[in-house]
């Protein structure tokens, strides 16, 4: 049996751990082996980058009032905390590089289900939209640092920042602390994204109830097991996007090496 590649995105505060929970348990009732993972961080080097993307640099060391400095004189005010777009987007890339590497072609390759809170299409959102990097450039990127690898299907979860982040229980991160017009620019990107790959993409109305939420995913899901094509034999459900839907591969044996760790977690 072929592997299925999921992905959730949507701005912060949207549900998608909710969500992401919801979906693992579903499948695991069905009898399939499901790895849970998110970006930044589903892997050791992902999770020391993740600290930098929504933390900052540290600010001790022999650096710390060279970098202060630097942050006071350059930052944009957007909400970059010291770390440059471009430099932001290269993290975000070399993140998802070992993610795919090590987690998620691994466990398709064995025949499972990879949920992924957050993947690619955050990148072109966030650096692309909301940093207003160049969409092409951006997504070169992506596209050679997943070695092609795009979801199956993509949940976005579609909601006014606004909304959101009053759900949030945190402290803002660096992400989450960049503004209201880099959430709104980001949330735009999305839903531009989601027109531009509509077989990929399901876009599901965040700001109803949990349940109703769940429900149009579990309904869509269970669609997507029936379909066929998605999960009869290699190489679907991994590689770039097609017209119909299916995401195919030229040789998913060579999509980099993987190590024995299966991390899993979510956001």
């Amino acid at each position: 049996m072929a592997g299925l590649f999921i992905s959730f995105e949507g701005v912060d505060g949207a549900g998608k751990s909710t969500q992401v929970e919801r979906l693992r348990q579903y499948a695991e009732s069905l009898g399939r082996a499901v790895t849970v993972t998110r970006e930044p961080g589903g892997t050791a080097l992902g999770r020391a980058i993740r600290q930098l993307l929504l933390h900052g640099v540290p600010q001790h060391g022999p650096d710390a009032v060279e970098y202060a400095s630097w942050v006071a004189d350059a930052d944009t005010g957007k909400g970059t905390g010291g770390i440059a777009a471009r430099a932001e987007a290269l993290l975000f890339a070399a993140d998802r590089a070992q993610h795919v590497a090590q987690v998620i072609r691994p466990a398709l390759l064995h025949g499972g289900i990879v949920i992924s809170d957050r993947y690619l299409d955050s990148s072109l959102a966030y650096q692309a939209g909301g940093r207003e990097l160049t969409d092409e450039a951006v997504r070169r990127l992506n596209v050679w640092a997943s070695a092609s690898l795009l979801p199956a299907r993509t949940y976005l979860l579609d909601m006014d920042p606004a909304l959101s982040h009053s759900r949030l229980t945190h402290g803002a991160d660096r992400m989450e602390a960049a503004g209201a017009a880099f959430q709104q620019r980001t949330r735009q990107a999305f839903l531009e994204l989601a027109r531009e790959e509509p077989q990929r993409f399901r876009v599901i109305d965040a700001a109803r109830p949990v349940a109703a939420v769940w429900q149009e995913i579990k309904t869509d899901f269970d669609a997507l097991l029936a379909s066929g094509p998605v999960l009869d034999g290699e190489p679907a459900s991994v590689g770039s996007a097609t017209g119909d839907g299916v995401a195919v591969t030229d040789d998913v044996s060579n999509g980099g090496g993987s190590d024995d760790e299966s991390q899993k977690g979510s956001r």
